[in-house]
């Protein structure tokens, strides 16, 4: 055995974490958009049409047009920094560490990846392996599951370990769309905006849209969405009448689960609504879709129907209240004694805490 493998074989087995986000280009421009499309639209968890049907539509007509019209967008919302997406996640990933040291008396290796674009998750497992990682919670960070989302992350985590010689153990965290702690998050944000710039007459809460297919064939997104819609609500004490749920960023020709974002802005502003305030629950960072397409274009199209401002309520992001619930999902899988000998009656207590963290996950209808 060499002396590397030597080394890595004697390291104290750790418990890391990885968080998956969807991913973004490395640039606003057309080459970095056209190899970020080609590699997201390619995969069959995006879309599920047969691949000798697709590929040719990919290749001979999504790629040579599409970045051109998504680079003018990018540019829009890029930062000094870069792409908000990646700035933000990284900001994440940072204070998530701190937060975790804290909760469980020592350092826990929290790495990022994207499922599309950098950094790989090739790259971040190979980082959390440096870090004596055997143990990986994997955290994507989309509250409500999607097959073309969260499996997607998860096909890829799956795909990258099965290149290694000693695949860590993993565990995956699936939806968190009704968890307490994120529910009080998004409720929070929606108060701080209201007390900052006051309150509109409706609150729009914006999904990301997925193939109406995906949900007919058991895709649970729909349910999970219209489920933290109805928790929010419940939260902030409004009525059916005081909100409305739509989908947004529908691609191709299929219909998609309805309704839609940019036909409900109009639809709204026609029947005489002036002031509306937007929230997107289902992104964890802000990105292109609620920088561009809701605070911008969604606004205007809202303005141009007749109605006077629609003010966009940022995601969660970094701010302290969504790292907190994002470390009480990791907390419990994060017993400091998980690779040592158990005090009498830990084990117990281990499974009573694992059971209330499942119950977070699906216990509640």
């Amino acid at each position: 055995m060499n002396e590397l493998a030597s080394r890595a074989h004697a390291a104290s087995p750790r418990t890391g974490v990885l968080l998956v986000n969807l991913g973004t280009p490395d640039a606003p421009t057309l080459s970095a958009i056209r190899r970020y499309l080609r590699q997201f639209l390619s995969d069959p968890r995006v879309v599920e049409l047969p691949r000798a049907l697709w590929l040719p539509i990919l290749y001979l007509f999504v790629l040579p047009f599409r970045p051109k019209r998504l680079a003018h967008a990018y540019a829009s919302v890029w930062t000094e920094a870069g792409s908000p997406l990646l700035s933000i996640s990284l900001r994440q990933t940072a204070a998530l560490k701190a937060r975790l040291q804290a909760a469980c008396g020592q350092d826990v290796p929290v790495a990022l990846a994207m499922t599309y674009g950098q950094p790989g998750i090739a790259e971040a497992l190979a980082e959390l392996e440096a870090q004596s990682v055997r143990r990986i919670i994997v955290l994507p960070l989309y509250p409500q599951y999607s097959g073309s989302t969260t499996a997607a992350a998860f096909d890829a985590v799956f795909a990258a370990v099965r290149e290694r010689r000693w695949v860590p153990e993993l565990r995956t965290i699936n939806a968190y769309h009704d968890h307490p702690s994120y529910i009080a998050a998004l409720a929070n944000s929606v108060r701080r905006h209201w007390a900052e710039q006051g309150r509109a007459e409706h609150l729009l809460m914006s999904f990301h849209g997925v193939p109406q297919g995906y949900v007919e064939q058991g895709d649970p997104y729909y349910c999970h969405c219209q489920k933290t819609a109805r928790l929010l609500a419940e939260s902030l004490g409004l009525t059916k009448a005081d909100y409305t749920v739509t989908f947004q960023s529908r691609f191709g020709k299929a219909p998609w689960v309805q309704p839609y974002t940019d036909e409900a802005v109009v639809r709204l502003a026609q029947r005489g609504i002036k002031q509306l305030d937007a929230i997107c629950p289902g992104f964890a960072a802000d990105c292109l879709e609620t920088l561009e397409e809701v605070s911008l274009r969604y606004a205007e199209d809202f303005q141009a129907a007749g109605g006077e401002r629609m003010r966009y309520i940022p995601a969660l992001n970094d701010h302290p209240e969504h790292i907190e619930a994002l470390a009480g999902l990791l907390a419990p899988l994060l017993d400091a004694n998980l690779f040592t000998p158990e005090a009498p009656g830990e084990a117990a207590r281990r499974a009573e805490r694992a059971a209330a963290l499942e119950a977070s996950f699906y216990g509640r209808g």
